[in-house]
């Protein structure tokens, strides 16, 4: 059986989003039950020079529309950075699905060889589209949504590894 370049990516950034998006509702739901204010949570960092909550979360939207489109050679919509509250946030998680269920698994599937340029840390990086997604796009991605998942944990919002794997 053959798996398409497509299969282990866009379904995959979309599991993960939709797993941040359950991250958050927990998370709003810790702050209502626990009468907090939900601007500490969003801006809320595991370490002084991390990202906060927030960023994770945009950080992950970047890095799914970024990866599917430079696998597939079509251009992304732009996001703003200015998201400051739960429902802000789920929003631009929603509009990073809808923009990767629109993509066509034809334009994603063949590319395993299609050139991937980037700069990283100021210096030009070229890989093919499969080492892209297996080597930087994915393992990126999750980074940020398992440091939002390590973030909402550490500040105490009742979530385990299932919450994390979205079962």
């Amino acid at each position: 059986m053959s798996i398409t370049l497509h299969q282990v990516s866009v379904p995959v950034l979309i599991r993960g989003l939709q797993t941040l998006s359950t991250l958050l509702d927990k998370a709003e739901q810790h702050v209502e039950e626990h009468k907090l204010e939900a601007a500490e949570l969003i801006g809320a960092r595991l370490f002084d020079d991390m990202y906060p909550l927030a960023a994770q979360v945009q950080r992950a939207s970047d890095t799914a529309k970024a990866t599917a489109s430079r696998l597939s050679g079509l251009a992304a919509p732009n996001f703003p950075d200015d998201e400051t509250t739960f429902d802000e946030l789920q929003a631009r998680i929603n509009k990073t699905i809808h923009f990767l269920e629109g993509l066509p698994a034809d334009a994603i599937d063949g590319q395993e060889q299609r050139e991937v340029k980037m700069m990283l840390r100021g210096e030009e990086q070229l890989m093919s589209g499969q080492t892209y997604l297996t080597h930087f796009g994915l393992p990126n991605f999750m980074f940020h949504v398992v440091t939002a998942y390590g973030i909402l944990r550490h500040k105490g919002v009742k979530l385990g590894k299932l919450d994390y794997l979205g079962l």
